[in-house]
């Protein structure tokens, strides 16, 4: 019954050595590290998309059924204005000094 405890004391210094070569081994602890913060930021940015893609829907269907979104798209993305306007352009402001 006495070679057992050697037996354990062996099974965990393998066992240790097998973590510590898996953790700086470069695909082991460090790259998983690096691939669950990539998923947080692609979350993330997936997230942002998202939204994104939810405003450009609402905006889209207000332009094909409000003639007032659509005029006022025209007139502030493209440019466009209305026959006899005038238009004044202003410089842009400077910042505090």
């Amino acid at each position: 019954m006495k070679p057992a405890k050697p037996l354990w004391i062996a099974y965990g210094v393998v066992l240790l050595a097998l973590a510590t070569a898996s953790a700086f081994h470069p695909s082991g602890l460090r790259k998983a590290r690096a691939l669950s913060a990539d998923v947080r930021r692609v979350s993330e940015e997936n997230e942002k998309l998202r939204e994104r893609n939810q405003r450009l829907r609402r905006e889209a269907r207000a332009l094909a059924g409000d003639p007032a979104a659509l005029e006022r798209a025209a007139r502030e993305e493209l440019g466009y204005v209305r026959p006899g306007e005038r238009i004044y352009e202003l410089p842009p402001a400077e910042g505090p000094r």
